[in-house]
């Protein structure tokens, strides 16, 4: 029946009960899955089934188009998730930013310790790749030589190490992508497309495919459904809302938090702050609830700031900003350290990518407890150098970082500062480091 309930998903602070009766169905066309026996798809599951993106790419999608699921080990995002994508070998994964990101160190740590001639011949390949995947973007659809070459020489190498040899359709959501990533993989001929969309809308509701993709963005909407920015600013930025019959039945037993999210013209409300380009591609710039208010009243947005701390100090493995009602902005940074891979705790000793960003400043550290003890000068110098090139491309002094820690160990689900697939939990950081906070602003 289109109007009973066929899934109930339990959400922070709601128990929601989510109605799917389609969407599944759109998802398989925009997505471009295709159904059995035309082509056998294959997925793999290893996000949490109380994720609404995991119930539908690893359960509704699959029942719809006949593809095969294949279960990673539970302990799929403590490293082992590589393991099983190169058994199963899957043609369409989603990957959180988070799992694309530890691709990213990890591509560039094995690169980094190979031959010159080698790293040349990959960077070659990643120029080739990049001209020619933008250029896809655009409607271009040639295959010069040079691009094929690059295919044979790296490209597909880089692929079977991963176990995405077979995979055509390569999906990141939960969280936004960070421009640096995202430009990584599509010079390697793995366009990442992003989708958006949220529980209350059965999962996605607009999606990127090798047809409609931009870099950042997450898309066009769904076929059947319809955006709307709600209170736009003049740059163009307002609310995302949301409609469609993939919008959920409501909050169980919450008629006043349903009626909140629901306008009496049937707009989800997101939450979601976000613009539109003039051809209809969709970019989020962040959360309502995100957004820092400065004492002086200016609105920050913190996704794109962090993402550029990111950018600017490759050492940095989560930067996280405050100063809501303060008088400027602090940064809270951890530093990129290997994991246990049994119980996926941060451990003290740096990543190799960390530990090559210690010896081009000079320093010979090789982990977080020797940076922190001896407040490295050389390190701290180097934080401080990539903090001021973010300040140069802030819109106002409003938006620039005046302070920021270094913490001692980096965020994690066991320590409680991620969530079950790596999105970063806010308020509970802040809960927890609130001494360094206030340190700030003493």
């Amino acid at each position: 029946m289109e109007t009973s309930t066929i899934s109930m998903v339990v959400m922070a602070g709601f128990t929601g009960a989510d109605i799917i009766t389609w969407t599944a169905g759109s998802v398989a066309r925009d997505f471009n899955l295709a159904y059995a026996p035309e082509k056998q798809e294959v997925v793999v599951s290893y996000l949490p089934l109380s994720h609404i993106a995991a119930q539908m790419m690893d359960v509704w999608i699959p029942m719809k188009v006949g593809a095969f699921v294949y279960f990673a080990q539970p302990d799929a995002l403590k490293g082992t998730l590589v393991d099983t994508l190169q058994e199963v070998k899957p043609t369409a994964f989603l990957g959180v930013p988070r799992i694309w990101e530890k691709m990213h160190e990890k591509i560039k740590e094995t690169v980094g310790k190979s031959s010159s001639l080698r790293r040349k011949v990959f960077s070659w390949a990643r120029n080739i790749g990049f001209e020619v995947n933008s250029k896809r973007m655009r409607g271009g659809h040639d295959t010069p030589m040079s691009y094929r070459m690059a295919k044979a020489l790296v490209f597909t190498k880089i692929k079977n190490s991963l176990g995405l040899d077979r995979c055509r359709i390569f999906i990141s959501g939960a969280a936004p992508l960070d421009q640096e990533t995202a430009e990584f993989f599509l010079s390697l001929d793995m366009p990442i497309g992003e989708a958006y969309g949220m529980s209350e809308s059965s999962g996605p509701h607009s999606t990127s495919s090798p047809e409609n993709y931009r870099i950042l963005s997450s898309g066009k909407v769904m076929t059947g459904c319809k955006n709307m920015l709600y209170q736009q600013t003049k740059d163009g930025v307002g609310e995302i809302c949301l409609w469609g019959r993939h919008v959920f039945m409501g909050y169980l037993e919450r008629e006043d938090a349903t009626a909140e999210a629901i306008d009496e013209e049937g707009w989800l409300h997101s939450g979601d702050l976000g613009h539109m380009d003039n051809q209809g591609f969709l970019f989020i710039t962040g959360r309502i609830k995100e957004i820092i208010i400065t004492a002086g009243g200016e609105n920050v947005a913190p996704i794109p700031i962090e993402n550029l701390v990111k950018e600017k100090i490759p050492i940095i493995s989560n930067a996280m900003l405050v100063g809501d009602k303060a008088k400027f902005l602090g940064v809270l940074l951890t530093l990129k350290c290997e994991v246990d891979k049994t119980t996926g705790e941060p451990l003290d000793r740096l990543t190799w990518e960390a530990i090559r960003f210690c010896r081009d400043a000079g320093s010979q550290a090789s982990t977080v407890s020797e940076i922190l003890e001896l407040r490295d000068p050389l390190i701290y110098t180097a934080i401080q150098k990539g903090i001021n090139a973010v300040n140069q491309c802030a819109i106002s002094d409003a938006q620039k970082i005046q302070k920021w820690v270094i913490l001692k160990k980096d965020f994690s689900i066991s320590g409680g500062e991620l969530g079950p697939t790596t999105k970063i939990k806010r308020h509970f950081i802040i809960q927890k480091y609130k001494r360094q906070i206030d340190n700030f602003y003493q």
